[in-house]
C-alpha cells in the first residue's frame, strides 16, 4: 500500500504559478505510475497529468499542456506538479494518485489517492 499527502495548494491570481507536491509513504514508490487529477465543484474528476515509474514518460491533458509540468523524485518518494499561467478555470481540488496499471488518464486505473489540495485562481 501507499499513502499520499498533497501540499502546495492555495489562492493565486490569474497568470500566477503554483507548485504542488505529493509525498508518498512506503518503499515501493518507484513501482507506481503517478498521476494528478482535479475536481471542480459540480464537475467530474478530471485527469491533469501522469508520469511513468521512471519519470521518463509524461502525459498531459490538452487543457493544461504547455502550462503544467509533472515530475517525480523516486529517492524522495515524491511527485510534483508545476503549474504556470494559471486561469480561473484551473480552480479545483487537486489529487495525487498512484497506480500499477501504467500511464493512463483514466482514474479507474489508479489505486491510491490523496486527500487533495485546494487550488483557487482569482480573476
Amino acid at each position: 500500500q501507499v499513502q499520499l499527502v498533497e501540499s502546495g495548494g492555495g489562492l493565486v491570481q490569474a497568470g500566477g504559478s503554483l507548485r504542488l507536491s505529493c509525498a508518498a509513504s512506503g518503499r515501493t514508490f518507484s513501482s507506481y505510475t503517478m498521476g494528478w487529477f482535479r475536481q471542480a465543484p459540480r464537475k467530474e474528476r478530471q485527469f491533469v497529468a501522469g508520469i511513468s515509474r521512471s519519470g521518463g514518460t509524461t502525459y498531459y491533458a490538452d487543457s493544461v499542456k504547455g502550462r503544467v509540468t509533472i515530475s517525480r523524485n523516486n529517492a524522495k518518494n515524491s511527485v510534483y506538479l508545476e503549474m504556470n499561467s494559471l486561469k480561473p478555470e484551473d480552480t479545483a481540488v487537486y489529487y495525487c494518485a498512484a497506480g500499477t496499471y501504467g500511464l493512463s488518464d483514466d482514474s479507474h486505473h489508479y489505486d491510491y489517492w490523496g486527500q487533495g489540495t485546494q487550488v483557487t485562481v482569482s480573476s
